[in-house]
């Protein structure tokens, strides 16, 4: 009875509406609108003043240069590529590690998860350049695990591929071994609450009718989690493409990714256009993907 007056009294006051709109307005005040302001840079023609932007006098009012170049020029091309290789691999070893730990998060004991559980988001509690900077003392060619990543790769090879030290720093790999760390809890949790809710019976009813214990998983385990397992990869693929600080402190500058690029653009080049130009098609590049499979996932859903 309490609760069927008190909503009467919200939908009576409007605050109804209020609360269900908040979200909305959030997303229009914080992310519609500096995206317009964006995209609205990029088709702008670059000046002297900040931001160097111009909308007429001796300036054209549209101009997609920047586009043109984001499509021609071999830098930014190189630097999507880079990304996208580099984000794909994270993705795939996150995967590779991470789903093994989610099923052994819903096998283990309901006294032992908590504890299993808070140590995968324990990373969470330090600061993310503090970890970076852990690694990068990590991969130094004077450290204890450089040292013994070096000792094995001298046991495994001939005398002649012989090093003193593996040069791990400034490299694709370093970059993406650093954003597999950072990124495997987003892999686990989703994973994790996807595991979780499948329903064990069948496994068993699998195993009761003769089949192995790999085609109980491969058959049966595999295909129900599925939606973790896109959901964890767009949580890791989408924020490791657009990278800035990993790349930055351990990659290559010779080949950056394209959020490297980006933050080079607006900072250094001091060319607006060019840097919101890019950061639209990067995000287009994310996000279009993300929405073809929530439309395909909503029509698959609504013919069961």
């Amino acid at each position: 009875m309490a609760e069927t007056r008190l909503g009467r009294w919200f939908d009576r006051k409007g605050w109804a509406g209020l609360v269900i709109g908040a979200p909305y307005l959030w997303l229009l005040v914080l992310f519609l609108v500096p995206f317009l302001i964006v995209v609205a840079m990029s088709v702008a023609t670059k000046t002297s003043t900040a931001p160097p932007i111009s909308w007429g006098g001796e300036y054209p009012v549209l101009s997609w240069e920047s586009y043109t170049r984001v499509l021609s020029d071999g830098l930014y091309l190189r630097a999507f590529l880079t990304s996208l290789v580099n984000a794909g691999l994270a993705m795939v070893l996150c995967l590779l590690i991470g789903y093994p730990m989610a099923l052994g998060l819903c096998r283990v004991a309901p006294a032992w998860r908590s504890i299993l559980l808070m140590l995968v988001i324990l990373p969470f509690w330090t600061s993310f350049l503090l970890r970076v900077y852990a690694w990068m003392g990590l991969m130094g060619r004077n450290s204890w695990f450089n040292g013994l990543l070096t000792d094995a790769w001298n046991l495994l090879v001939p005398m002649d591929w012989a090093v003193k030290s593996i040069p791990m720093m400034n490299t694709n790999f370093a970059v993406v071994l650093v954003m597999v760390y950072t990124y495997l809890p987003f892999m686990i949790l989703p994973l994790y609450a996807s595991l979780e809710r499948l329903d064990p019976t069948l496994d068993e009813a699998a195993l009761d009718l003769g089949s192995r214990p790999h085609q109980v998983f491969l058959d049966v385990t595999l295909p129900q989690s599925i939606p973790g397992i896109i959901a964890g990869g767009m949580l890791v693929f989408i924020p490791a493409a657009g990278e800035l600080v990993i790349p930055t402190l351990v990659g290559d500058a010779a080949s950056p990714m394209i959020g490297r690029v980006i933050s080079d653009e607006f900072a250094s080049a001091r060319d607006w256009p060019m840097a919101s130009a890019v950061a639209v098609m990067l995000l287009l590049l994310m996000v279009v993907p993300t929405m073809v499979y929530s439309h395909f996932q909503a029509r698959a859903e609504g013919s069961k």
